[in-house]
C-alpha cells in the first residue's frame, strides 16, 4: 500500500472509532491546551487515539497537533498537522465537530504550498470524510458509516454562492468589517455554528463564505495556519475556491511558530475579491 493511501485508511478508521464513541466524552471538563485556546477532555482523548495510530505507520515521521506543544518525531516519512477535536465545545450542546489533518512532504516550517494532501473529518448526523491529495485529480468525499468508507462523489463547489458563515462577535469585529458582513448578509444566509470544519462544510455544500477575521481578542485572527487555515485552504483551492488572510492565498502564509494563527477566509472566488478589496481600503 502506497504511503499516502495507509496515513488516509488509518485517519478513516480512526474517524471511525472516534464517532462511536464521542458520547462518552459529552461532558469534558475543560482547561487549556499548547495554542491558549479551550480544551477539554474530549480533545485530548481524540488527540491520544489519532497520534497512537499514525505515529505507528512507516510513512508518518512527525506528528504535530494543535493539542501538544512540540511536534512528536516518529522517524521518517511525512509531516502530519492535526486538530484532533475541532469544535469541540459543541459536544455539550450535542452539535457537530470535526478533525482537519494537513499532510507534509517536507519539514516545518513551510507555507501550504509544500502540503501533499488535506483532509477533514465532519461528526455531523452522518460522518463524511473529504480528501484531497497531489497526486489525485479530483477531491473525493466518503462517506463513514458501519465500520467501512464507501465513496460518496467527487466535491465541488457550487458556482452562485447562497450562504456566508462570519466568525467573532461584532463588538470584537472592526467597524469596517462589520459593515462589509452586514451588506454580504442582505445577500446570504447567515451559517454560523462555532466548528470550523461544520461551517465550512455549509459553504461548499451551498457556496459561499467562510471567515474568521482579526478581532480585538484575536488580533493575528483565531485559527492557526497549520491545523486549520493552511489545510482547509488546499481544499478549497483544489475544488476551484479560493483563500485569503485579507491579502493573499492561506497556502503562501509563513507561519512563525507551531501555533501561530492568521485571518482566514474560505469560498467562492467573488466573495474572496471582495474580503480583499476591503481589506485593501481598510489598510
Amino acid at each position: 500500500m502506497k504511503a499516502m493511501d495507509q496515513i488516509v485508511q488509518t485517519i478513516q478508521q480512526t474517524a471511525h472509532y472516534v464517532n462511536t464513541n464521542l458520547p462518552n466524552h459529552a461532558r469534558s471538563r475543560v482547561s487549556v491546551n499548547a495554542s491558549g485556546d479551550k480544551q477539554t477532555d474530549a480533545d485530548v482523548w481524540a488527540d491520544h487515539l489519532f497520534f497512537d495510530k499514525l505515529s505507528a505507520l512507516d510513512a508518518v515521521g512527525s506528528y504535530v497537533s494543535e493539542e501538544r506543544d512540540a511536534a512528536i518525531d516518529c522517524g521518517e516519512g511525512y509531516v502530519v498537522t492535526i486538530d484532533p477535536l475541532d469544535g469541540s465545545s459543541n459536544l455539550a450542546s450535542n452539535n457537530s465537530v470535526g478533525t482537519i489533518i494537513g499532510v507534509y512532504d517536507t519539514e516545518l516550517p513551510a507555507t501550504g504550498r509544500e502540503l501533499s494532501a488535506a483532509m477533514m473529518v465532519l461528526y455531523g448526523p452522518y460522518t463524511t470524510m473529504t480528501v484531497a491529495r497531489d497526486d489525485r485529480e479530483t477531491v473525493q468525499e466518503y462517506l463513514l458509516r458501519d465500520g467501512f468508507s464507501e465513496r460518496w462523489g467527487e466535491f465541488s463547489l457550487p458556482d452562485e454562492p447562497k450562504v456566508i458563515g462570519l466568525a467573532g462577535k461584532k463588538h470584537a469585529r472592526s467597524e469596517g468589517f462589520n459593515e462589509l458582513a452586514k451588506e454580504l448578509e442582505q445577500h446570504l444566509k447567515p451559517r454560523y455554528g462555532g466548528a470550523t470544519v461544520a461551517d465550512l462544510a455549509q459553504v461548499l455544500e451551498y457556496g459561499g463564505l467562510f471567515g474568521y477575521p482579526a478581532t480585538t481578542e484575536y488580533p493575528e485572527g483565531k485559527l492557526r495556519v497549520y491545523y486549520e487555515a493552511a489545510p482547509l485552504a488546499y481544499l478549497v483551492e483544489e475544488i476551484g475556491g479560493r483563500s485569503t488572510d485579507g491579502t493573499k492565498s492561506l497556502l503562501d502564509v509563513e507561519p512563525e511558530g507551531l501555533h501561530a494563527r492568521t485571518p482566514t477566509f474560505l469560498g467562492n472566488g467573488d466573495l474572496i475579491d471582495r474580503v480583499e478589496t476591503h481589506m485593501g481600503d481598510s489598510s
